[in-house]
């Protein structure tokens, strides 16, 4: 017993170092691109600052899905529930300010997850016809909402409102800058701005993610390990994960799994309505449409992380980062073409020897290795030929990436085996 527990320590142990060891080689690689690319906006505090507001819904939304399909509920639903929470943070915000907002914003979207579980758990509704429809639901009762109570001659009309936003938070979400690497001088403002390389990359992303922080950043990067721990390290996330795996057998060991999905799937709808809570502190204000699809590129970062929080924080960060190019300059998503073309190459690489290593070359590995070869001989080739990007191209970035990373992380991909299944207690599957 005692080596057992051993070698699964260092097992842990060796993860955790091949994981600082792969973000060194990450940031390496990147700081060459932005040399070759001549992209500075590739590691500049700029790029990561706004990668890390652009990452945290997704990351929030993300969440909140991994909860509700640990729990065996597929919630598609994520992007009504977030416009839920924007629309409900606007209207408590302006009147009582920042901590209004967060509470509002919260209960907003667990009153999408509870209209989630009630369809899908007690009426055993399909789960993706009920998340569709909170997704036709939620901006639906936002607009009635605004044209009831943002119309001209209402209070908050008074107040700057219209039927599209509401008037402005009356106390905005604090922001602090962390401490060693943000107090005193500008060192690592200076330090980036001499673009030595790889010195000023890491200075550069350092000072991006410790400076001006808001709170609320702080919040949500601390429910990943809190997840973590939650879901995988207590007796309620084991009967909770049991549910997502086989609930009968969960409920011949005494689990109620109604209650377990009700709880999981409202705690979805509020980490997606706090990721539209953010959404409101970043605008200052509630504004329609403002979510933008981040709900379903939450559900494609969580389905990148292979229903963990770890893998989802990096699918997050990825898209976040990407998003966050896009609005500095057409340069720097080229230089990002190139970062991805090495990475695709590498990946490929490694994937194919590993599996003629382990004795399945197999067809569809085959495939997969051409098709990601030649993405990166494209990637290349416009780099090499494109000086200027067309804006159109630009803006899609990040929904390509989406596409690419998917294709890419569904080779190896494991979703909770009764995720999506409807169950009923008593009843044998």
């Amino acid at each position: 017993m005692t080596t057992s527990v051993a070698s699964s320590e260092a097992r842990r142990v060796r993860r955790y170092h091949l994981a600082l060891v792969g973000v060194a080689a990450l940031i390496l690689l990147l700081s060459l691109a932005r040399v070759v690319a001549g992209a500075p906006e590739l590691t500049s505090s700029g790029t990561f600052s706004a990668a890390l507001l652009l990452a945290v819904p997704i990351g929030l939304a993300g969440l909140g899905g991994l909860w509700a399909e640990r729990a065996g509920i597929v919630n598609i639903g994520l992007e009504g529930m977030m416009v839920l929470g924007t629309w409900f943070a606007g209207w408590a915000g302006y009147q009582w300010g920042a901590a209004a907002a967060l509470l509002a914003g919260l209960a907003g979207g667990a009153i999408g997850g509870l209209i989630h579980a009630i369809a899908t758990v007690s009426f055993g509704v399909d789960h993706i016809i009920s998340g569709v429809a909170i997704n036709l639901l939620g901006p639906g009762v936002t607009r009635f909402l605004s044209e009831v109570l943002y119309a001209q001659g209402t209070v908050a009309g008074e107040k700057g409102a219209g039927i599209t936003s509401s008037p402005t938070l009356s106390s905005e979400a604090p922001s602090v800058s962390l401490p060693l690497f943000s107090d005193g001088p500008d060192l690592l403002g200076k330090l980036e701005n001499t673009h030595w390389f790889l010195l000023s990359d890491i200075a550069g992303i350092l000072r991006g993610l410790t400076h001006d922080v808001n709170v609320l950043v702080i919040l949500a990067v601390a429910l990943i390990p809190l997840t973590f721990f939650v879901l995988w390290r207590t007796s309620f996330g084991l009967r909770l994960r049991s549910c997502g795996e086989n609930p009968w057998a969960a409920e011949s060991l005494g689990v109620n799994v109604y209650l377990t999905k009700y709880v999981a799937t409202v705690i979805s709808g509020a980490l997606a309505g706090l990721g539209g809570v953010f959404l409101v502190f970043v605008t200052t204000k509630y504004v329609e449409g403002q979510t933008a699809g981040r709900g379903f590129i939450g559900l494609a970062a969580m389905i990148f992380g292979n229903w963990r929080p770890g893998g989802l924080a990096v699918g997050a960060s990825l898209f976040g980062y990407a998003d966050g190019l896009q609005l500095r300059s057409s340069q720097a998503v080229t230089g990002l073409l190139l970062f991805g073309a090495l990475l695709l190459l590498i990946y490929t690489g490694r994937e194919v020897r590993r599996r003629l290593a382990a004795g399945e070359p197999g067809v569809r590995q085959y495939t997969a290795a051409v098709a990601a070869v030649l993405a990166a001989v494209v990637l290349i080739w416009l780099w090499m030929t494109v000086d200027k990007l067309p804006n159109e191209f630009v803006f899609i970035t990040p929904h390509v990436l989406t596409l690419l990373v998917l294709s890419a992380a569904s080779q190896s991909l494991r979703m909770p085996q009764a995720d999506g299944v409807r169950y009923r207690r008593g009843e044998q599957h």
